[in-house]
């Protein structure tokens, strides 16, 4: 059995409001390292991370938060690539959606130390491909995937000659809020999108069987990165950024059963939870059972709540 590192990153300000750094102790306190342990891994808690220092950085207009998000950026990078180094498996805790600047980078480094590309699965309602030139809010959670592909490099926040992910390499699946400078980006640089409209045209099942055969295909590792807001928001409303139509619980438990039994996931991000919007927990607890879920909990297993 792997042994799963889970990595805090409290960071709330890429997305604008206040609330999502409570995310990694609200997940704890829902229970994800017992439910991860009664399958059998071995959980390091490794604690919450710091931002590295970035003050040189300055401010960018098109870019708020910067310094504290880059700093955040620099540390997901070196932790997760040394646990990844390690033989472990990443899970980091969020923390808005700009963690994944660093978290990606750093499995991208990862993989290319191996000799193999990276996939990333993108469940979220929103395709966070701006930059500091498109973004309408200069909000940098809006702008992790541009970043991790190469195509945001405003500042020296990584390393200029790190490996970038390929966006052809990046499905995004439940998408339901692109700006429109956004979209003509997305369908530029070639990124995979699945909207909720493919989703109930073709069916979760057929859409994920597509994926896994084409990281199969390749050797590729896969890193998730699942945001609050792929679900809909009456099942999961601890999010500051909802958007009505998400994915029903049941299609996402289905995501995740189908990636659990590819075998292919090699790191994973938890983002967006913000408990001062949820309900008493409700969203918690659901992306803790949905974490079950990819690491090998069955319909089966799950036990039955009292009303």
């Amino acid at each position: 059995m792997h042994t799963i590192a889970l990595i805090g990153a409290p960071i709330e300000e890429g997305s604008g409001r206040r609330g999502a750094a409570m995310g990694p102790t609200a997940l704890r306190i829902a229970g994800i390292d017992t439910a991860l342990a009664g399958l059998g891994f071995t959980i390091e808690d490794t604690g919450d991370l710091s931002p590295e220092p970035a003050v040189e950085l300055g401010t960018h207009k098109g870019a708020r938060n910067l310094p504290v998000v880059a700093g955040f950026a620099r540390a997901l990078d070196a932790a997760t690539h040394a646990a990844a180094a390690r033989g472990h498996l990443p899970v980091i805790l969020g923390g808005d959606h700009s963690l994944s600047m660093g978290s990606v980078s750093g499995m991208a480094r990862h993989a290319a130390v191996l000799g193999r590309p990276l996939f990333v699965l993108w469940l979220d309602a929103h395709a966070d491909f701006n930059s500091p030139d498109t973004s309408p809010s200069g909000n940098m959670h809006g702008m992790p995937v541009a970043f991790f592909c190469g195509e945001a490099e405003f500042a020296p926040i990584l390393a200029s000659d790190r490996p970038f992910v390929d966006p052809r390499r990046v499905y995004q699946l439940g998408i339901r809020s692109v700006d429109q400078r956004e979209r003509e980006e997305i369908r530029e640089h070639g990124v995979n999108v699945f909207d909720m409209r493919a989703i109930d045209e073709h069916g979760v099942g057929a859409i994920l069987r597509e994926i896994i055969a084409r990281v199969e295909a390749e050797n590729g590792l896969l890193h998730v990165s699942l945001d609050v807001d792929f679900l809909d928001p009456d099942i999961a409303p601890g999010v500051g950024t909802t958007v009505p139509g998400g994915a029903t619980f049941r299609e996402a438990h289905l995501v995740m059963e189908m990636l659990h039994d590819s075998g292919l996931v090699s790191s994973l991000d938890l983002v967006e939870l913000n408990p001062f919007l949820d309900d008493r927990g409700r969203s918690a607890r659901i992306l803790v059972e949905l974490t079950a879920s990819l690491f090998g909990r069955r319909v089966l297993d799950r036990p039955t709540r009292s009303a």
